[in-house]
């Protein structure tokens, strides 16, 4: 199905990571591979199905109501290769998105955008579109609570970096500094998330660490 901006750009989703080939028994990397078998075993899984599976524990349990926005698409070209099928040939996104994820959490209002990336020593910030910069801007403004998830794929490192941080590299970006936020800054700067088994990626602790150190708006004192 050929899907298309606002704007008439072809849309062309992220190549799905292809996840590495399995070592013979024998050898040092099966060993190895082995003893983190329970920290590696969800390896293929995108950010996004993480995700969606730690919010269902979040609702399941009553500690969260957070969601994947749809988003909304207007069909072009519908074919029908059956009386009773139709296969969707050609669509257009009816407005940029946002975010990816909203909801509730505690009183707040939480809004935060996930990104993956290959790169093993800085997130490249053309990866952020400036129109969902202002969607968090606004988001703040209204002393909601916006964040960025960013994992490191080929490194299996994911964190919870502020709005404000990200603010802050995109506006040395514009004023000719460099165009990726480093690694290091990540260590240094933002909340690092160990994945686990229930919940997978357990982000509301990060987001409690930010509001702890008051790098997030805060909707009220808690």
């Amino acid at each position: 199905m050929v899907i298309r901006y606002p704007n008439g750009k072809l849309y062309q989703s992220a190549p799905k990571l292809e996840s590495t080939q399995e070592p013979t028994e024998h050898s040092t990397v099966a060993k190895e591979a082995k003893k983190r078998a329970i920290s590696y075993s969800n390896r293929g899984k995108s950010l996004e199905d993480d995700l969606n599976e730690t919010n269902m524990f979040y609702l399941q349990r009553k500690m969260a109501n957070i969601h994947k926005k749809p988003v909304p698409i207007q069909i072009v070209k519908v074919d029908y290769p059956a009386r009773s099928a139709a296969v969707i040939k050609e669509a257009y996104f009816r407005t940029p998105s946002t975010t990816d994820y909203n909801g509730v959490w505690n009183g707040y209002y939480i809004d935060f955008e996930a990104k993956e990336t290959d790169n093993k020593t800085s997130f490249p910030l053309k990866n952020i579109h400036p129109h969902q910069m202002t969607h968090m801007e606004s988001v703040t403004n209204q002393r909601g609570i916006a964040f960025f998830i960013i994992r490191f794929s080929s490194l299996n490192r994911n964190f919870v970096m502020s709005y404000n941080d990200v603010a802050l590299a995109f506006q040395k970006m514009h004023e000719g500094g460099r165009k990726s936020i480093p690694l290091t800054v990540f260590e240094q700067q933002a909340i690092e998330i160990n994945e686990g088994y229930l919940p997978r990626l357990d982000y509301l602790d990060a987001v409690k660490k930010l509001i702890a150190i008051g790098n997030v708006c805060e909707s009220e004192e808690k």
